[in-house]
Order: C-alpha cells, then structure tokens, then sequence
C-alpha cells in the first residue's frame, strides 16, 4: 500500500511539474509575437496609406518602377510597368493604360533606355518618349502627366556598366522635354541622402521598400 500511495504521488508531482513546463513554454513566445503583430499592422497601416493616395494614379514605367507593386507598396492596378521597357516598348502599353483611365500620371523610363545599343541612346529615346507623351495627352486629354527622374545607381553598379554615368544627362533631357511639353517633372535626388546605399537592392540598381514610400512622400504633393 505504502508503494502504490508513494507511485501515485510521485505520478501527481510529475504531471504537475510538466504543467508548469508547458505553460511557461506556451507563455513565453507571446511578447515577441504580439510586437510582431504590431509592427506588421503599423506597417500595413502605412501601406494602405498610400495605396489610397494614389487610388487615382498609375505609376508607367521599367522594373524599378514594378517594384512599387512588386514590394507591396501600391497595388497592382496602380502599376503598369515591366522589366526591359523603354520609351518605345512602353507605347505597347497605351491600351491598358486607356483602359484603367487614371487620374494622375506618373511616367519613370529610362534607366533601360540609356542602355539601348544604339549611336545616340538619349536622341533615341526622346523622340520615342514625346511619342508617348503625345499619345496619351490624345488618349487620357484629362490626365495630368509627370516625368519622373532616373534614379542614380551605386559606385558599383557604376563601374560595371559605365553607361549608367549618363543617366544626369538623361535626366536633363526628360526635364526640358517636360517643359516643351507643359507637363510634371520631379526630380527624384531628394530621396537619395547620406544612408542611400541602403535603399538599394544587391545588384546597386533596383531598390527595397523604403525607397518606394520615400519617393510617394516626395510625390504626395501632385496628388493631394
């Protein structure tokens, strides 16, 4: 009798013990996953933000412009863009573009442009570029455009293909072009300051969310 008093009570101590141990492993993975929790709707929260903001708009352009949608930033129906567009490749697009009718009209080209295997890449690429612009202020007459700078690359990026050092150049000729054609500009360096090598992706070209809501802030004026 003393045995079997003595196997139970030990059996009792030992489930009791190792309800105690489950609790305080089940308890202690809260804190953390809570914060989580709060830092993923604040984040959620600001997304949305934006995506309300440009409800109206439609962001046209190459693979850095896809990124707004590509990183969650804007929804897709917001973003008309792809890897490998140009100034010419992007009047392909002039249907889509016609069908979602926006409000406001953000075109960002020309990081692929100034690439093109072409004499005079820029020369080429203005001319397709007012092209476009001509056919969308005949397709979307309401629709305010805005030409948007390159982005500049990273040192790096820069020595592997020393064509990305035109990119000023470039975006000197998007300017004068925005002002022949009484349309938008805005020139995107703002965003760019001491910590932008940490805005970029691997390849010092393509960019991380940060960048994106850094740009629709600088951009929130033309909309609001």
């Amino acid at each position: 009798m003393k045995k079997i008093v003595a196997t139970l009570l030990l059996g009792s101590i030992t489930l009791a013990l190792a309800a105690c141990g489950n609790e305080s492993t089940s308890s202690s993975p809260q804190q953390p996953t809570t914060q989580s929790q709060g830092q993923a709707t604040e984040s959620k929260g600001s997304e949305t933000a934006y995506q309300a903001l440009f409800q109206n708009s439609v962001f046209f352009g190459d693979s850095i412009t896809e990124g707004l949608s590509f990183h969650d930033v804007l929804k897709e129906e917001n973003v008309l863009a792809g890897a490998g567009k140009t100034a010419e490749f992007a009047l392909e697009d002039m249907d889509e573009l016609t069908k979602r009718a926006p409000e406001h009209i953000f075109i960002h080209l020309g990081s692929d442009d100034i690439l093109w295997p072409t004499d005079n890449p820029k020369a080429y690429s203005m001319k397709n570029y007012a092209k476009l612009i001509g056919t969308i202020k005949e397709k979307l007459p309401q629709a305010q455009i805005t030409l948007l700078s390159v982005t500049p690359v990273t040192r790096k990026a820069e020595e592997l293909e020393p064509r990305y050092k035109n990119i000023n150049d470039y975006n000197q000729g998007i300017r004068e072009l925005a002002e022949k054609e009484n349309i938008g500009f805005v020139d995107l360096s703002p965003v760019f300051s001491n910590d932008s090598d940490d805005l970029y992706d691997s390849d010092g070209i393509h960019f991380k969310p940060e960048f994106y809501t850094r740009m629709l802030d600088l951009l929130k004026d033309q909309v609001e």
